[in-house]
């Protein structure tokens, strides 16, 4: 056996067992609800991707390593065609913070936001709903804040978006994932169509203040930028953010731990402008989202460092002593003479 077919045979085996691994990861997060069910799956799949490979490295099976292969790609073939036809649904029982589907009508200037989000909040887990609409003029869109919230370092963050009106008017658009009832995060079930996508269209009072004041295990650390913008651009990007809200109310779609996320979703909706950064790993990093920003001169700066913009943009202090004032969107905005250094504008946190 020459050298080439040696890693021919080797390549090959690399390509089952990767496909292996993703068919085995797609049959235990995506398969039937029936742990039974999964687990014969599973063993089938391990038995069919066992004897290819031994068909493969054994010369006495070499006669039937192409029939195994056959094999092999005639099940995996089935698995994709079974993982692609599965279907989002907006018909689920779904937790109370993701439950009422945001959506709007525009007429000429004027956009009407239906379903607003602004709970009473007690702790994290303990609030009282509260849903609300409000008629926005795009005549007084004023601009465009990114907001980041870090919990485990400085390389992953929440990112998103809030809008700013004139009377100190703030709508803020968060793209999550839209959870079940008793049904929690993980990355890697990200990955597996488990989450349908959901923009969480809220009044800063829920969306920045539950991270802020309430959110203790672990604790979250937000930031709020002003980002560079022509007027024209901000309005084009709101009306694509609506654009996307609504077209998710008639037509769900899966969320993706990595193509179809906070920051990756903002990325595509930002393209509706000409002069759209482009993609780098940054976006991919949300951590460090701000600094991108900031290095491609997209951000209001005021002449200062990334250190202290960074220590200007943390609000934190300021929500908490805010709380549920209603200019709570004007308090947060004030800077204070001298910024404290915060755990994630001083040490491991810093994006």
């Amino acid at each position: 056996m020459t050298v080439i077919e040696n890693l021919g045979r080797g390549l090959l085996a690399l390509l089952l067992l990767l496909c292996a691994a993703w068919g085995a990861m797609a049959f235990w997060f995506a398969g039937p609800a029936p742990a039974s069910q999964r687990y014969a799956l599973l063993a089938v799949l391990c038995l069919v991707t066992l004897l290819t490979l031994t068909a493969q490295l054994l010369p006495a099976w070499h006669r039937l390593r192409w029939w195994a292969v056959a094999g092999f790609g005639l099940l995996f073939a089935a698995q994709l065609y079974w993982y692609f036809n599965l279907q989002p649904s907006n018909d689920r029982d779904w937790r109370p913070e993701v439950a009422v589907l945001p959506f709007a009508t525009v007429d000429g200037n004027f956009v009407t936001v239906h379903n607003i989000r602004n709970f009473d909040y007690r702790s994290e887990h303990d609030f009282t709903p509260a849903h609300y609409e409000r008629r926005f003029d795009l005549n007084k869109l004023e601009g465009v804040d990114v907001v980041s919230t870090y919990w485990m370092g400085p390389h992953i963050a929440h990112v998103f978006l809030s809008f700013a009106f004139a009377d100190d008017q703030h709508l803020a658009f968060s793209i999550e994932t839209r959870t079940e009832k008793g049904e929690g995060y993980s990355t890697l079930k990200g990955f597996f169509r488990q989450y349908e996508l959901f923009y969480v269209v809220a009044d800063e009072r829920d969306v920045i203040r539950l991270r802020t004041n309430y959110r203790k295990d672990p604790p979250e650390d937000v930031f709020v930028y002003r980002v560079k913008a022509s007027p024209e651009g901000v309005r084009r990007l709101f009306l694509e953010y609506i654009r996307q809200m609504n077209e998710l109310k008639e037509t769900p779609a899966f969320y993706n731990s990595l193509t179809t996320n906070c920051t990756t979703n903002m990325w595509v909706n930002a393209r509706i402008n000409p002069n759209t950064l482009p993609f780098n790993w940054k976006v991919l990093a949300s951590g460090h989202v701000p600094e991108y920003l900031y290095e491609q001169d997209r951000l209001v700066t005021d002449g200062l460092s990334m250190e202290e913009l960074q220590a200007r943009a943390h609000v934190n202090r300021r929500a908490q002593a805010a709380d549920t004032a209603a200019d709570f969107s004007r308090r947060i905005r004030i800077a204070e003479a001298k910024s404290e250094p915060t755990p994630a504008a001083s040490s491991a946190a810093k994006p």
